[in-house]
């Protein structure tokens, strides 16, 4: 089994969590979170009976996503092929959820090394017969660290990959399948991912953890200046009628609120405060039908639990109409991962 790419060794316990409790705002909105991770590490495990702990903390989670986090690799077989064995591991899980009334795991998006280019069509076929009608699409993340030694999570693909015109291709080819593409990325390669979604036009593409604005090593005293630069680039991208916004993980290490380091967890309202103007404008700029909210578990689980970051969620769109609210936490997932 192949470990995967978060370097996570500490994880609170569960009393720490109870140090924050909230009770749960607006309990009636049904909620699919497009965006989560499951993966079986000694002292780290995330699996059903986690997820489930978390999702049914108090919000009507009804359906998830699961997203690719490199585990559970197959061990032997061509190389390309090996990342088919995380979906055979999370669609075996998500057989397991069927036997519970929610959620439901509806949806998987694997990885596939998109340099194939056309040829990356033998690994999408495995993968939906992998994924039990579950397989949605790649996430072939752009992620490449400069500074890796300040990085709880570093992104190791190689530096130019957008370029990479076969990777162009694969991420077409996801499209002419019908299937989407999505990225990981630091906030300094939002250009690279506008290049990327700009070569492929009829694929739907989806934005992760708003491109990632960094604010730890040489990042965390320019947040201003990454914030301003932040702005410019998330505008010019939702120019691109194919992207979606995931609206969520700003919570991790990486993003350098230090959540993690306090004495109990972050509340809704802290949150709130220190976040609120990122969503504000990924928001005004996409607009609601072109945005999810995530919870990017269990990765900003470090800094937070399930039902106070919902809350927060939910407090940041209290002005949005019931409708608008609607999209934000289940219609614009539903629509672009086609769950049923």
């Amino acid at each position: 089994m192949q470990a995967n790419r978060f370097n996570i060794r500490t994880p609170p316990g569960s009393d720490w969590y109870e140090l924050t409790q909230e009770e749960v705002l607006e309990p009636d909105i049904p909620i699919v979170d497009p965006h989560h991770h499951l993966w079986r590490i000694p002292g780290l495990d995330y699996l059903l009976e986690n997820l489930q702990n978390d999702t049914q903390s108090g919000h009507d989670v009804r359906k998830t996503v699961f997203v690719e986090c490199s585990a559970s690799y197959r061990d032997t077989g061509p190389d390309h092929l090996k990342p088919v064995g995380e979906t055979e591991f999370v669609a075996e899980i998500a057989e397991k959820s069927k036997e519970d009334a929610k959620p439901l795991i509806t949806g998987i998006v694997a990885h596939a090394d998109l340099t194939l280019g056309g040829n990356v069509e033998e690994v999408i076929e495995a993968h939906e017969v992998a994924g039990r009608g579950l397989f949605r699409g790649i996430r072939h993340a752009l992620a490449h660290a400069k500074h890796p030694e300040h990085m709880t999570i570093v992104g190791r693909s190689p530096a130019g990959l957008y370029e990479n015109k076969n990777f162009q291709e694969g991420v077409r080819t996801l499209g002419r399948l019908g299937f989407t593409y999505e990225s990981w990325h630091y906030h300094y390669q939002n250009k690279e991912f506008l290049e990327v979604a700009s070569s492929a036009p009829e694929t739907t593409i989806i934005l992760d953890h708003f491109g990632t604005p960094l604010g730890v090593g040489p990042y965390e005293s320019e947040r201003e200046e990454i914030f301003e630069q932040w702005c410019l680039d998330i505008a010019e991208i939702s120019a691109l009628p194919n992207v979606y916004a995931k609206l969520g993980g700003l919570a991790m290490r990486d993003n350098g609120f230090n959540w993690h380091l306090g004495d109990q967890p972050a509340t809704s309202d802290e949150l709130v405060e220190a976040q609120k103007r990122y969503y504000e404008h990924t928001i005004e700029c996409f607009g609601p039908n072109r945005c999810m909210f995530e919870s990017n578990f269990p990765v900003d689980k470090l800094s937070i639990s399930y039902h106070v970051l919902y809350n927060a969620f939910k407090k940041m769109v209290s002005h949005f109409s019931d409708s608008e609210k609607l999209e934000m936490f289940n219609g614009t997932a539903s629509r672009v991962y086609s769950l049923k």
